[in-house]
């Protein structure tokens, strides 16, 4: 009885892991590959319409390159799709160890990374924990004085959130792990018997296990699969390739939180970086490797903005005359305050007119340096663009950072004037089920549900995220300022804004699911519209296009 009991238990398992497969298949399989720059007026599906802008206004007209930097993880510069796009520092001699520009960062041929080798790294509310764990841990609150009571406050809500994500991220990862191993040896069973044959449902149901419980369970996992209208594989390697795949996102995910994330003893800027992380003002450290140890993050971003759109490889990028400049300074973990506001100084600085962010968090303790950068982005022209957020939450309601909003009034101004908000939404015009959402503090929505985009090494991949759809915006603007270079960042902005498109059926609420007017959602109340932004774009200019259709 224990053992049939046992096996039941594993079948259940096995079977929560392939459902949690074929949905992530499912999503994958019913957006077009390139849906973000189709046209609805063509096609149906709520993309940018960026081809058809090019095709439609832009034929023929000059463009002038425009820098794009990506803040992120690091960008596989040497990509197929991407090498003839990146940026090239035209001051700077490759590989001499001098730093020919004096910029102070030694060949920084395609940008600069400001955290080394760091893969992982701690969240915020971790080192808030391990800052204050000395002073408060063993504490009562009879023991605290009136002046440190809301440190105290903030060390027991830290702490009280990091041992318990911790351990469920253990019991995460002890679980996934547990389901990885016994998925080996059903799926192994199966293949040794069946070889290479085409999988069928005949060919599945006809299988004798006999006494083999792994064949058996195997057996379900097949009739499963097979009777799936959904998903299709034709093969026990495509089967294997698509569950393990599955698992080892899920397991790389708790193993980052264990090892790094909530790990209050681990801190890579001793080892690694070697900086004096409380100075602030420190700009000078990291390296030139702008790749870094995993660069599937930043990779996929910048394809989006910028992919080569001549090369009949992978994919087609939104904007057709960027230089992608790759500023690492998002590890897996929170980033650095110290190094966000470095990045933006550093992308500033070497000509980026753009910069996408596809990164946040919770807890900000030097947003006043972070400020003091976007506001030095600010007096020089560039615009910044940042993902909302994949919480499903409202960002009127939470803190969130970096933000369009100043800690403290910089120059009597509140906000960012040069800082656009973006959430996603998918191929049919509805807001992605993640996505934060904020009617004053989101100001538009973008295709980020199933992006197609490169991948280190040559690879492409679905992805889905307001990282995604930032560097989609990002290159909207893009296209704004290189055909439009008379245009300033706040009037690129205002003519996002001003041309998205106003989707009036109704949609569900991320957080609530109840559903809601579009416009609710978000400042402008729509989602980027290329094509229209270009046209809004040459009136704002008095530029006339190539092509005036409707």
């Amino acid at each position: 009885m224990k053992k049939a009991i046992s096996i039941l238990i594993r079948q259940f398992v096995l079977l929560i892991v392939l459902s949690l497969c074929i949905q992530s298949r499912v999503i994958a399989q019913v957006a077009p590959i390139d849906w973000f720059t189709e046209d609805f007026s063509q096609t149906k599906i709520f993309g940018t319409g960026i081809d058809r802008a090019y095709t439609d206004l832009l034929a023929g007209m000059k463009s002038v390159p425009v820098i794009v930097a990506v803040i992120d993880g690091g960008v596989d510069y040497q990509h197929e799709d991407l090498q003839s796009v990146m940026w090239v520092n035209p001051k700077e001699i490759a590989g001499n160890g001098i730093d020919d520009d004096k910029n102070g960062y030694v060949d920084d041929m395609h940008g600069w990374n400001f955290i080394g080798n760091v893969s992982g790294d701690t969240y915020e509310v971790t080192r808030t924990y391990a800052a204050l764990k000395g002073k408060y841990e063993g504490k009562s609150e009879k023991d605290i004085s009136s002046k440190d009571k809301k440190e105290y406050d903030q060390f027991l809500k830290a702490k009280e959130k990091v041992e318990t994500s911790l351990k469920f991220a253990q019991a995460q990862l002890d679980q996934l792990k547990q389901t990885q191993q016994m998925l080996e040896g059903p799926l192994k069973a199966v293949a040794t018997k069946i070889g290479d044959q085409k999988l069928t449902p005949e060919l599945i149901d006809t299988l004798d296990a006999g006494d083999n419980m792994d064949l058996l369970m195997g057996k379900m996992i097949l009739q499963q699969v097979l009777a799936s209208d959904d998903i299709k594989v034709d093969n026990m390697d495509q089967l294997n390739s698509l569950m393990m795949e599955e698992l080892k996102g899920a397991i790389d995910h708790y193993s980052n939180e264990v090892n790094y994330s909530y790990n209050i003893d681990f801190d890579p800027r001793k080892t690694i970086v070697k900086d004096n992380f409380e100075d602030y003002n420190e700009r000078f450290y990291g390296n030139n490797d702008v790749k870094g140890p995993d660069a599937s993050h930043g990779t996929h971003v910048a394809g989006i903005i910028g992919a080569d759109r001549t090369n009949n490889l992978g994919i087609k990028g939104i904007a057709n005359n960027v230089r992608i400049m790759a500023v690492r300074a998002v590890p897996n973990g929170d980033e650095r305050d110290k190094d966000v506001a470095n990045a933006i100084r550093y992308a500033v600085d070497n000509g980026a007119k753009v910069i996408n962010m596809s990164f946040g968090k919770g807890i900000s303790p030097g947003k006043k340096y972070v400020d003091e950068a976007v506001k030095y982005a600010a007096d020089h022209d560039v615009l910044l663009v940042h993902a909302a957020g994949n919480n499903a939450e409202n960002n009127d309601s939470i803190e969130s950072f970096p933000s369009a909003t100043y800690l403290t009034p910089l120059n009597k101004s509140k906000f960012a004037p040069n800082w656009i908000e973006v959430g996603a939404m998918d191929f049919r015009g509805q807001p992605a089920d993640f996505s934060n959402f904020g009617i004053k503090n989101v100001d538009i929505f973008a295709p980020g549900v199933d992006i197609y985009a490169t991948m280190p090494d040559n690879k492409y991949k679905n992805n889905s995220g307001t990282s995604m759809a930032s560097p989609v915006v990002a290159g909207v603007a893009a296209v704004i300022r290189s055909y439009f270079p008379n245009l300033t960042a706040v009037q690129v902005k205002q003519v996002l804004m001003a041309s998205s498109s106003k989707e009036e059926n109704k949609v569900a609420n991320p957080k609530t699911k109840l559903m809601v007017d579009f416009k609710s959602l978000s400042v402008s109340g729509g989602y980027v519209n290329a094509y229209d932004a270009v046209k809004e774009a040459a009136k704002l200019s008095k530029v006339k296009l190539s092509n005036t259709k409707p």
